[in-house]
This record gives C-alpha cells, structure tokens and sequence, in this order.
C-alpha cells in the first residue's frame, strides 16, 4: 500500500549523508525545474520492494507546472517516478553493472496531468497507474522506449473517460540524468483514445504522437493528458486522418508484434503422433520454447505483456532497432543487438504440410495489419502468447534469417510457428479478411463500455459477427480462426 506525504526538506536538498546517490541525481534534475517546490508531495511505498512490498516503484513525486501560455502549454500536474532506475548501487533491487551504462532498467516514467479548475492538490490514480507499468518491467524485464503504446482497456483514472490506452514519449523538459551508477532518461506517458491507439499500431506510435502535439486539447507541445477530452484528434481535425492514411500507405507499420491469445495446430501430423509433435493443442500441455529461440525473440522483437486481468496487447517491437533501420523493403529475424544467438542450423527445424492458426478476436482484429502494414512492406509480425510460450510469426519473401521458405512455408522450431507469405497470397488473404478491418467509419454516437479492444465507441462490421469465424485457403493448406475469449481463457473446456 502506498502513502501521501511530503519530502523532508533535507531529503529534497540532499543533505542527508547517507542520502542515496541515484536518488539525489534525480532530485538534483526535478529541484532544476522546480526550484521554488523543494517538499513536493511524494506517494511512496510504506513496504520497500526489496522488502517483499507489491510496488517497485520507491516515490513517486508530484509537482504543480505552471505551463507556458505563451507557447499553449496549460498548467498541469507533472508526475515522477524513482525506482526503475537504480537508486542505491548496492544490488538491493538492481544489479550495479558500473556507470557507463544504463542506472538499472535504464529509464524512470513521467506523466503530465491537466490540472482543473478549483484542484489545489495534485490526484494520486496517476502512481498506482505508474507502479501498474513498473510492475510489468519489474516481472517481465522488458523495458519500454519512445515511442511504444500499451492498450490498457479502460479509463486510466478509473472514471468513464475515452483516454483508456497510452503512448510513451521522451519527457519535453526532464533531461537524462547521469548517476554513479548508469545513464537514466525520462519517458513520458500520455493518455490517448481507442482510435488513437489503433492509429499508432496502424502506422507508428512517433508519428500520432507528433500530430497529438499539433492539437492543443490533445496534448499539445508537451503532450498533457486531459482525462475530460472527448474528442479525438481526428474527430478535431479530419485532414489528420489523411496524414496517417499516407504514412501507412508509404511506410507501413513499425509495430513488429503483439502478445496475444493465440495457439497453432499442425494438420499434417496424426494427433496421435505426440513424439515429434510441433502441434499447440489447447488442452494439452505445450511444449516450451528453446533457450535459442526465447533468446531470440526476446532479442529481435521484445516480448508483449499483460497487465493484471486486462487482455493488453502492447508492442514487442524493438524500437531502437526499428529507429535506426534504414528506410528499406528488406528485413531481418535475426538480432542486431546480440551476437550470442545460435545459428538456425543448429536448431532443428521442422517442415509443415498445413496448419491451423487460431485467434481471439482481439487479436484477430490485428490480422490486417500485419498483413498491409508488414508483410507488403517486407517485414514481419510476430504474435506471442500470452498464455504460454506459443509463438507465430509471418514474415514477407524479403525478410532474412527467417526458417520458413518459399518452398516450405510453414515451419516451426518447437511451439514457434513461422509461417511465409508471398505478396501475392497477402493480397488474396486481405481481400478474404476485408471484414476484420478496424479501419472503418467510426460511430460517434456509440457509448459501449466495454474492457475489450477495439469495442469502445467503435462499431465495424467484424464486431457483429458472431464467433467462431472461420476462414480457410485449401489450396495453401492453411485455416484461421476467431475465437471468443473464453477458447483460450478456459482450455479444458
């Protein structure tokens, strides 16, 4: 449980001896933006998470931003979080690695809350959404970058606002902070709506992020979340629609994959034949992914998460890599950032004759994107599961180090599924999924409060349909299908 308190004046100056060198660095940043509010209010964890406590994060610091309305930024309340980073350097909570590299994950959260009429403290939901965050990084050991978008599926403050997903960007005034103990950098997060979200994973998250900045009630120069927004940017400015149709159209998506609810069958095996078989049937127990191959989808793609109950479904992309990729139609399975990864031919590869990939709708939704956004742009996709280690990735002709081929398009190392798509069949496959397509006219007057993705004030024709769906390409050897949540929710029934 957390508590509200001010910082100690001495704490705040760091005069304390034995105050906490990481720590100090990052209060020395937040005194140089805000001299005169040295005793901020503070929510801190009563029980230390290297005392067995539920919340990583130590603090969280609340400041009071005037804004600048020269520059049409409005007065708000900047939140700041300590812990993700290391704060310490004696391997309470993060292993010292020395001070070149990064201070423990690397990064610390900020969040930056319109302040209302008549508020004269700052609210508190912001910490608990930020130890929700932490506790992902924490578990999972997967760090987020600029960029990233996490769809949390409902109201980040709990109320029945339509700001229910959220975008991480670089912090606009907090600059990165060297410690004794690694570089810390400041990630942003900002609250965005459904159709913003799908937008960011249609096209990339930099890009919505740059035109939210454009719109003053969407966040404007420094990206504040207003929870009272009603409006998307779309539903503001309409031209904004046609500036994301061009970048898909031009770019693609830079959103490499997705944790999911996913499981593939190998048709071409006997289910009987369980001694060599690559099959993920949802009642038996599947078998697990290599050292090899977790490394290198960790590596390559960063793996999704899920936040408590909530069916998430955030990037595993590899943002930096994407970043610094060169602007061409060829891509690559195989990791930039680690040597250590076995060759392919040391790994035993199986062939498949024809396969059953199976979906929640979720996820299903998504099918189009991978296949526009990725696959006709030369690039891959990858769905993880997020209720085992079921692994289906598609790549494009173009893409390198991939073990499917044109000649065997359909191959699996353990439960990690490759499948290859020609542009040709991508085509084909697009116009056979046309009704998955979230992309659609959006209803204004639609008020669903659903915690499901895609549903909240959006109707498509696919959100009518009753499951199961089923389609299938005899002459390819491979069926898809949609599935209701509780398929992959409830396996033995």
């Amino acid at each position: 449980m957390d508590e509200v308190r001010p910082t100690s004046g001495a704490q705040a100056h760091g005069l304390v001896p034995l105050f906490p060198p990481g720590l100090q660095a990052i209060y020395g940043e937040c005194r140089r933006l805000y001299p005169d509010q040295a005793n901020p209010l503070q929510v801190t964890a009563i029980v230390k998470y290297w005392l067995g406590g539920p919340d990583p994060l130590d603090y969280i610091s609340m400041y009071r931003n005037l804004g600048c309305p020269a520059q049409d930024i409005q007065e708000h309340w900047h939140y700041v979080s300590f812990g993700l980073s290391d704060l310490y350097g004696d391997n309470r909570v993060h292993e010292f690695t020395g001070a070149d590299g990064p201070s423990g994950f690397g990064f610390e959260l900020t969040f930056r809350l319109k302040r209302e009429a008549g508020e004269t403290a700052p609210p508190t939901w912001p910490a608990e959404l930020m130890q929700g965050l932490a506790r992902y990084v924490f578990q999972s050991e997967n760090t987020f970058c600029s960029g990233d978008h996490v769809s949390w599926h409902s109201p980040l403050d709990n109320s029945e606002s339509r700001i229910q997903h959220m975008l991480l960007t670089e912090d606009p005034q907090i600059q990165p902070v060297h410690t004794p103990f690694g570089l810390v950098s400041f990630l942003q997060i900002v609250g965005v709506c459904t159709e913003e979200l799908q937008a960011a994973q249609q096209w990339n998250g930099q890009g919505i992020l740059e035109l939210m900045r454009g719109v003053r009630v969407a966040g404007g120069p420094w990206l504040i979340t207003d929870m009272r927004r009603g409006e998307t940017i779309f539903d503001i400015d309409p031209h904004l629609q046609e500036r994301v149709d061009q970048g898909i159209e031009t770019e693609g998506s830079n959103l490499s994959g997705v944790s999911a609810k996913c499981v593939w069958d190998d048709l071409s095996r006997p289910p009987e034949d369980e001694e060599d078989s690559r099959s993920i049937c949802i009642a038996s127990q599947p078998r697990r992914l290599s050292d090899k191959d977790t490394e290198q989808i960790r590596e390559t793609l960063r793996k999704g998460l899920e936040f408590n109950s909530k069916a998430a479904l955030p990037p595993i992309n590899n943002q930096r890599q994407s970043n610094e990729r060169s602007q061409s139609r060829k891509d690559s399975l195989e990791s930039e950032s680690s040597a250590a990864i076995v060759p392919h031919e040391l790994v035993r590869t199986r062939q498949l004759e024809s396969v059953h990939l199976k979906f929640n709708q979720e996820s299903g939704t998504l099918l189009p994107l991978c296949l526009r956004g990725r696959l006709l742009h030369g690039r891959h996709f990858t769905y993880k599961s997020i209720n085992g280690d079921t692994a289906i990735t598609f790549v494009s002709t173009g893409v390198e180090g991939a073990f499917a081929t044109e000649e065997h398009p359909y191959a699996a190392h353990g439960p990690w599924l490759q499948i290859l798509l020609t542009e040709e069949f991508v085509e084909q496959m697009l116009g056979d999924l046309q009704e998955l397509n979230t992309r659609e006219e959006v209803s204004k007057t639609s008020s669903i409060k659903l915690h499901t993705f895609f549903i909240t004030c959006t109707k498509t024709n696919f959100h009518k349909t009753k499951l199961p769906k089923e389609y299938s390409w005899p002459e390819k050897k491979l069926k898809i299908s949609v599935l209701p949540d509780s398929v992959f929710d409830n396996p033995l029934q």
